[in-house]
């Protein structure tokens, strides 16, 4: 498994981006083996019910019926037509989910999914969403971020601030923050109040220092140096996710591999008595929902016990929707999961060298040769075939 890249790292080892980054987004379709891919992007993963719905709808009739929920908490679409562009910018407009044409594909925040459900946290980092989603789509400069740059609000209890976001807030108690710049291992102060205006000065700063070294850059950790981290340590962040099941003022449900189909996206949306929240972990918090629908959601098809194999379990698209990939990985990962008997470390399965979609952190590498699999966790590998897949990755998640 390729080592995390290192904030400390001379810069000449780091990429130079010659050209725009081509994630795709709303208007901007990718063209995948299964047709068009639209991202919408969700910022801080709130959704309410009707624009749920509208998704949902949305990929029934434009697509192939299935929305994917991403690592950053954002939705795609897959399977649409070519010409499917205009009539899915027309309903998304509409739903409020996209105000800025030009800005659609730079609003990547994510933010603590618990954040005001269950007493812990310093701030009301749902405040911090939509005035940094709205100052941001008000912000010409800020169209020239990548689509790949990522924000990160965190309330203090250190969910997303494990993410390694671009700019990362994280409250403090009395209404202050820390403003950490990519992986860097100290952080800035911020006053109270002052949150929402050090990150959008952070990324300013970003495409300032750029423009003057004459880089072309996605990620602030490409450009280590090129901006002060700040003189305060970092508190460890604590990485929790949200377990599946009953939660503090609501429920949390996973979905398999992040994916549900309308009929699962609609019950999630009737669910939702305070709007959906989708997290980076591929899940959706339903604040104020009773625990009495559990039993219709697990019915559906969705996650709702805590302790599953499933939890921190991902892969990529694969075949048939990846020309790419070498494997189905999402179906011999599903096999392995379905056998496995308890959780572990995070798992992720690739179909390529390009590991789409990987966390960050310690994970269980489980890559398609053609041949089978490579399972590796730190300096451990081992090459097995397909059946043998599923004792390798589970051995490999209970290595300590």
């Amino acid at each position: 498994m390729p080592p995390t890249p290192d904030a400390s790292a001379p810069g000449p080892a780091l990429p130079d981006r010659g050209r725009a980054d081509a994630c795709p987004g709303a208007l901007r379709l990718h063209r995948a083996d299964d047709g068009a891919l639209a991202r919408v992007r969700v910022p801080g993963g709130l959704l309410t019910a009707a624009q749920a719905l509208v998704l949902a709808e949305a990929a029934e009739q434009l697509g192939d019926g299935q929305l994917e929920t991403t690592s950053r908490g954002n939705v795609q679409l897959r399977g649409l037509g070519s010409d499917a562009g205009a009539e899915l910018g027309g309903r998304l407009r509409a739903a409020g989910l996209l105000p800025s044409d030009t800005h659609e594909r730079v609003r990547n925040i994510v933010a603590s999914p618990l954040a005001g459900l269950d007493g812990r946290g310093h701030a009301d980092v749902q405040a911090w969403v939509r005035e940094l989603d709205r100052r941001l789509c008000a912000s010409d400069w800020a169209a020239a971020l990548s689509g790949k740059f990522l924000f990160a609000l965190d309330d203090g209890r250190g969910d997303v601030a494990a993410l390694d976001a671009d700019v990362t807030l994280i409250a403090r108690p009395g209404g202050a923050a820390l403003l950490r710049l990519g992986r860097a291992a100290t952080a800035r102060p911020v006053p109270a109040g002052g949150a929402v205006d050090a990150a959008l000065g952070a990324a300013r700063d970003f495409l300032a220092a750029l423009e003057a070294a004459g880089r072309t850059a996605w990620h602030l950790r490409e450009v280590p140096g090129l901006l002060d981290p700040g003189p305060l340590e970092l508190p460890a962040p604590a990485g929790p996710h949200p377990p599946a099941g009953v939660l503090p003022g609501g429920l949390s449900v996973g979905l398999r591999f992040g994916r549900a189909d309308a009929g699962q996206w609609r019950l999630l949306a009737e669910a939702a008595a305070d709007g959906l929240r989708v997290t980076p972990w591929r899940g959706v918090v339903l604040p104020g929902a009773a625990a009495g629908w559990l039993p219709r959601l697990a019915a559906a098809g969705l996650r709702t016990e805590p302790g599953s194999p499933w939890e921190r379990a991902s892969a990529c698209t694969g075949t048939p929707g990846c020309a790419k990939s070498l494997a189905d990985v999402r179906a011999d990962a599903a096999a392995a999961l379905d056998a496995a008997e308890q959780p572990g470390v995070p798992v992720h399965w690739s179909g390529c060298g390009r590991r789409c979609g990987h966390p960050g952190g310690t994970w269980v590498d489980v890559l398609a040769t053609g041949q089978g699999y490579r399972v590796t966790r730190g300096e451990a590998s081992v090459e097995v075939t397909t059946q043998e897949m599923a004792e390798a990755v589970a051995e490999a998640r209970r290595m300590t």
